[in-house]
Order: structure tokens, then sequence, then C-alpha cells
């Protein structure tokens, strides 16, 4: 076994959380009083919101540190491709917006602007920080195919799980499927990341790293609360709702996945140490 937490957090560094998590709620009230109208169907922009958070502090640290490490490209391209989907299906209909006035164009600028979030850091692993990229431990999916490939046992899964169940709000068949495949790949998007978390020898997730993966999963539960209550609304008319199941089935999926890195992530806010995963017996056989 490892150490339980890993050393304590630098002052600036500690400031520096403090200071984007505290801009980042004041803004989320900020755009809750603009564009919420009061309507429940705000968290799915808050979710959203919650995404582009993320990757804003993941871009950010890559910048500031000038270091990729740690960082996986396999997600980045699984989310890349999730929200190009995403924007396809509500960049023409209307079925699968929040009802509210952030509907009206903010929640489409707030996914737009997160999958710039998402190619610049793919940008920066592939390019000006490809040295530090740690191609040894993103291994999720190498298994009869190139390593770069590995994200198609994700892809393929969910594209066809879409093609055959989905909802029809926006009444065309492709738009339709854009949407679910994109709530399918977001399911499992952020498996390769914590792949390597665990393929990583010394186990210690770096700090902005941690509350980059936090806030997506934080994003996971808010539309998990959403989809809880308005998941029977993707019933086709004079028929079963087996796609508005199966999309809230997805939702825990994802939570679940989530459970053990949110149990460290908060471990280590308590101490107030950078978060260390338990060292198991395969991860020092890596």
């Amino acid at each position: 076994m490892g150490k339980k937490g890993g050393s304590f957090l630098s002052p600036k560094l500690m400031n520096f959380t403090v200071l984007a998590w505290g801009s980042f709620l004041t803004i989320s009230l900020l755009c809750f009083y603009l564009f919420s109208d009061g309507d429940f169907s705000f968290v799915m922009t808050y979710a959203s919101m919650t995404r582009f958070f993320a990757f804003a502090v993941l871009a950010f640290k890559m910048i500031w540190t000038k270091s990729s490490q740690g960082v996986s490209l396999k997600t980045l391209e699984l989310y890349f491709l999730m929200y190009l989907f995403r924007l396809a299906a509500i960049a023409r209909h209307e079925g699968y917006l929040p009802f509210d006035r952030s509907g009206d164009w903010f929640y489409h600028m707030v996914e737009f602007l997160a999958l710039v979030l998402v190619g610049l850091s793919g940008f920066l692993i592939m390019g000006p920080f490809a040295a530090r990229y740690e191609k040894t431990f993103d291994c999720f999916g190498n298994l009869h195919v190139p390593p770069e490939y590995g994200a198609v046992y994700l892809i393929v899964p969910c594209f066809l799980l879409a093609l055959v169940f989905h909802p029809s709000l926006n009444n065309e068949w492709f738009s339709d499927c854009c949407w679910t495949f994109s709530m399918y790949l977001e399911t499992v998007a952020i498996m390769p990341q914590l792949y390597m978390f665990q393929k990583q020898v010394s186990r210690v997730v770096e700090v902005l790293i941690s509350h980059s993966v936090f806030a997506l999963g934080f994003a996971r539960v808010l539309d998990l609360v959403f989809w809880l209550s308005t998941y029977s609304e993707l019933a086709g008319k004079g028929s079963t709702n087996f796609s508005g199941m199966l999309i809230l089935f997805t939702q825990f999926i994802n939570v679940a996945l989530m459970g053990d890195f949110f149990y460290y992530y908060f471990l280590s806010i308590k101490s107030g140490t950078g978060m260390q995963l338990p060292m198991t017996a395969a991860a020092t056989n890596v």
C-alpha cells in the first residue's frame, strides 16, 4: 500500500484553485439570473457550463505547466467526437435544448467553446507538449488495434446502440441519432482517463487534472438529476420509452464509474493534499 495522501499543496496552487472554483460559481449564479427563467431545464445548461469549466482548467494546466503529463488523449478524442455530434443535433433543431432562455443561444455557445477547448488540449498534447505525453500509460483499448485507435472499442458500440435505440424529439433520424450517440459516448468518454490513472506507477493525480476530472463527473451528476425528472419526455407517441430509460441508465453508469474517483478526490480536499490513488500490485508491475 502507498501513502494515504499526496504532498501538501503549495499556497500558490491552493489560491488558484479557490479563485477558479469561486469564479466559476459566481459566473454560474450570474448566468442563472440571466438565462434560467426559473426553469428546471437550466440544470442541463449548468451541466454544460461545468464541462466547459473542466476543459478550461485542463487547458490552463497544460499551458501553465508546459506539460501534457497525466492527460489522456483518448478521452479528449472521445469528448471532441461527442461535442461534434451533439452540436450537429442541436444546430438546426430544438428537441434536445433547455426550455428556458439559455436554449436560445447560450447553451449552443457553451458547447461550442467547450469543443474548442477540447481541440486545443488535444493539439497541445500532439504538438508543443508531445514530449511529455505519457503514451505508455494512455493505453486503454490497446488490443488487436494500433495503440492510437484504442478508443474505437468505445466508439463503435455507442454508435451502433444509438442507431437502434434513440428518441425522436427532433423528428429527424440523423439528428436524433447524433444526439443519442453523443449521450452514449459521454457516458464512457472518461474511461481512458480513469484507466490511465490506474496505470501510472505513482498513482498521484496532478491537482488541476483532478479538479478537471471532478468537474466532468459533477456535470454527469447534474445530468442524472435532470434526466431522472425528464426522461419520460423522450418517449415517442404511442411507443414504449425504452430509449429514455436507456439514456437514464447510462447516467447511472457514468456516476458509478466515477464513484471511486470521487471518494479519493474528497479525501484529498479534506486533507489539503494532492490526490493519490491506492497502490496495487498490478500498478507496480506496469
